[in-house]
């Protein structure tokens, strides 16, 4: 059995990423992966704390694999470890070893970085609403993507425009 191409939808908050992976789902229809940090968020009723980050990135992480087992030829992730270690390192100034190792483990067939040219949408677990600081996290997740070696492009646009670019470049990924 062939393993499904992991196409990786990356970028600050409020910029797409879950609308981008649930329309690339339905449009293929195979799986994605939903951001584990928002369950686990909601499940602990505090503030976040350091160690916290690194149990919601082995929460990604198996929910993850889990759904790869489902997909057939894609699985569209919304997020991963990369978030965990750029909140990590703004909030804490550290990250934890387990994040760092199991980055460099994980492959992505394709990144989709998620321009910050949307309106922000307010959320109770967003925390950055200003453009600036939007686009210092895109320039962090940027600089993630080009350091990783996968391919990766920038979405932008409209909802409809963004899907159309998407479908596009996971298409020119073959089987």
């Amino acid at each position: 059995m062939q393993m499904p191409k992991r196409i990786l939808i990356l970028g600050p908050e409020s910029t797409g990423k879950s609308t981008l992976a649930e329309d690339l789902s339905h449009h293929f229809g195979e799986p994605w992966v939903p951001e584990f940090a928002r369950e686990y968020l909601d499940k602990i009723n505090r503030p976040y704390q350091y160690e916290d980050l690194a149990e919601i990135g082995k929460g990604q992480v198996l929910l993850e694999d889990q759904l790869a087992g489902k997909a057939e030829k894609y699985l569209f992730c919304d997020t991963d470890l990369r978030v965990i270690h750029i909140w990590s390192e703004h909030r804490f100034g550290k990250t934890d070893l387990w994040v760092l190792e199991e980055i460099d483990l994980r492959t992505y067939d394709l990144i989709l970085l998620t321009d910050t040219d949307l309106p922000w949408e307010p959320d109770p677990l967003r925390e950055y609403p200003e453009l600036e600081m939007r686009q210092y996290f895109f320039e962090k997740y940027k600089r993630l993507a080009l350091e990783s070696g996968f391919p990766f492009l920038i979405v932008s646009g409209d909802r409809v425009k963004r899907l159309n670019t998407a479908v596009e470049a996971v298409e020119k990924l073959g089987d």
